[in-house]
């Protein structure tokens, strides 16, 4: 009989202590922080003496890469050179101001997409009959924050010419237009992402109130 109880004892204890052991919770996994936002410049570009070039290039970067994208209007249909220039200046009325081509390394000029090309390299920005040329390219050898890539307080060139990589700097002719790199999205950008923010928000209160 007594070894029964005891035997009774032990069972009763092991399934309290396992129950107890069952509904112990562990610690919450830790949260990992969100990844920070991209960072964002951009140049607005002013024509040089004599042209009526103008547009923007914007600059966004995220995980270690850049997506360049520019809009430019008044330009002769055709391929034109589209370079950052080493001095964020374009003040010059004809854009020599803003020095030579970004280029750090000291490497040969080229392609974007090139073994060897400048930092400055972005290749060429195609416009149509009515002169609108649109570009946009995503590279890894410039950068938005510090360090001996950075881009920012650089200038952006929109060259006469087509950029045919030849040394050494790809014979694109004369500067149409400069803009300096600058921290922060375009104002028209901006309005038209605050645009299409309150248009989606007017879409929204209407689909609740058919609800």
């Amino acid at each position: 009989m007594f070894k029964n109880r005891f035997a009774f004892a032990l069972l009763l204890l092991a399934v309290i202590g396992g129950a107890y052991c069952g509904g112990a919770q562990e610690p919450p996994a830790p949260v990992e922080p969100p990844p920070p936002p991209p960072l964002t410049a951009t140049a607005e570009l002013s024509p040089t003496e004599g042209n009526d070039v103008t547009g923007t290039v914007s600059f966004e970067e995220s995980n270690g890469m850049v997506t360049v994208v520019a809009h430019v209007m008044g330009l002769s249909p055709g391929l034109h050179g589209i370079h950052i220039h080493e001095t964020g200046d374009c003040s010059a009325p004809d854009g020599s101001s803003a020095g030579g081509h970004f280029n750090p390394g000291g490497t040969d000029h080229g392609a974007p997409d090139g073994e060897m090309h400048h930092a400055g390299d972005l290749g060429n920005i195609e416009a149509d009959v009515e002169g609108h040329g649109q570009l946009e390219i995503t590279v890894d050898y410039i950068t938005l924050s510090e360090g001996m890539n950075s881009v920012m307080n650089r200038a952006v060139i929109i060259h006469e010419n087509p950029d045919t990589f030849a040394q050494p700097t790809g014979d694109a002719g004369g500067r149409l237009a400069c803009g300096v790199i600058m921290s922060g999205m375009a104002g028209g950008m901006m309005e038209e992402m605050e645009g299409e923010m309150e248009g989606e928000m007017e879409e929204g209160m209407d689909d609740m109130d058919e609800m």
